[in-house]
């Protein structure tokens, strides 16, 4: 070969070469970190479920008779002593929750093979679902949501099937809240069944809630990615004191206390959850008056950091369209309380009483899940379901008040 018929390799030809290497490095190098982020909320979902459930099969194992309650007429995959080792090992392997659903499906395969018998147990199981479900949602969907608007946004180039995908996991997030709303229904006495109606109006109230505080955090994202981290950080801590001094009782160990508490700072970093009895009102109101106000700096941040080339299409109408659909949820949601949301009665022997479903007090303790007996009621549901609504007091039925109390939220 007749080198004399090459050109001679310049240091141009190096800078181009180092150049194009950089950022195919580059290139390799985001995707490899959005890639680990994806894989980090799902590892860190799964951990969190885990611990849930395990807690949970912990309690349930201590509960007096609830191996005879469990175990009559039904199949049990989360009790007897001699499964809690395997039990263990499962979830340590990240299993629990899924034997869970096999354990769910199963006996409610039964009780309609048996038309009915242990149905108890049945339900059982599935308030836990729905519970863990609603964690898993929070702690991974809507993460993961929020990763895919960054990536559309901080690329400034979407393609229709990323839109679509947004859009259902947005409807799928709101939809779950409707869902864990109506399976804590079922722990209130005589309970009004939530109609077609009223779960629409719940659904589109969390739709534009949620929507726009994920977008607002992904704009955020978009242009100081960096710093996502430390803002969020800076929020979780206080959202957990804030648990804290609560008094929250959803679990019964300090330990798994502490994990319901953290778990409720990252619910709350994008929505609204009631954990405590009476004063629901103050504190919502003192939630969404923060979260809109940590939003706009979001937004206002992004506005002044965009490229203002690239997004001068579509920015105005984005702050807008955000700033519009998060006041619409909350008239929605005044909409919700005032006209949709349905009311309870509960006939006693001293008189009528009147339950309004609203967040708050503690419910009456002979309050039945779905006619469940008293022995395989799932009490840590029941209690979280006197949080998040508000009942009359006993005391109230105690001293024969035929009207009681009652607090609406906003």
């Amino acid at each position: 070969m007749n080198c004399a018929t090459f050109s001679k390799y310049s240091l141009l030809d190096l800078a181009f070469t180092v150049i194009a290497s950089s950022t195919f490095l580059f290139d390799v190098g985001s995707d490899m970190w959005v890639f680990g982020v994806l894989l980090s909320f799902m590892l860190m979902s799964s951990v969190v479920v885990q611990l849930f459930s395990w807690f949970w099969l912990k309690y349930d194992c201590e509960l007096k008779d609830f191996e005879s309650q469990a175990s009559a007429r039904n199949v049990v995959l989360f009790s007897g002593a001699k499964r809690v080792k395997l039990l263990l090992v499962l979830h340590v392997f990240q299993l629990g929750f899924f034997i869970r659903h096999i354990s769910a499906i199963w006996q409610g395969f039964r009780v309609w093979w048996r038309e009915g018998c242990g149905s108890e147990y049945a339900v059982y199981l599935t308030h836990d679902l729905s519970m863990l479900r609603l964690i898993e949602t929070f702690c991974e969907s809507v993460p993961q949501l929020t990763l895919m608007m960054y990536i559309m946004l901080h690329s400034n180039h979407a393609r229709l099937v990323q839109y679509v995908n947004v859009g259902t996991s947005t409807t799928s997030i709101a939809w779950m809240e409707v869902d864990y709303h109506r399976s804590l229904r079922s722990f209130l006495p005589d309970k009004d069944n939530q109609g077609w109606l009223s779960s629409m109006v719940y659904f589109f109230w969390n739709l534009f809630l949620i929507g726009p505080r994920v977008a607002a955090v992904a704009l955020f994202a978009s242009v100081l990615h960096c710093y996502i981290t430390a803002h969020f950080l800076s929020l979780w801590p206080v959202f957990v004191t804030w648990a804290w001094m609560q008094d929250t009782n959803f679990m019964d160990s300090p330990a798994g206390e502490w994990l319901y508490r953290a778990t409720v700072g990252l619910i709350w970093y994008f929505s609204w959850f009631n954990v405590a009895e009476v004063h629901t009102r103050g504190r919502s109101l003192i939630y969404h008056t923060f979260l809109i106000i940590d939003t706009s700096i979001l937004l206002a941040t992004w506005w002044l950091y965009r490229d203002a080339e690239m997004t001068q299409s579509y920015a105005f109408i984005l702050i807008i369209s955000i700033s519009l659909c998060y006041v619409l949820g909350l008239l929605i949601k005044v909409l919700y309380y005032c006209c949709f949301h349905p009311k309870l009665w509960k006939p006693t022997d001293l008189g009528k009483v009147t339950y309004y479903v609203t967040d708050g007090v503690e419910p009456p303790v002979d309050i039945q899940a779905d006619n469940a007996s008293v022995q395989t009621i799932n009490k840590r549901m029941g209690r979280h379901a006197a949080n998040f609504y508000t009942t009359n007091t006993l005391s109230a039925i105690k001293t024969n008040e035929c009207e009681a109390t009652n607090s609406s939220v906003l």
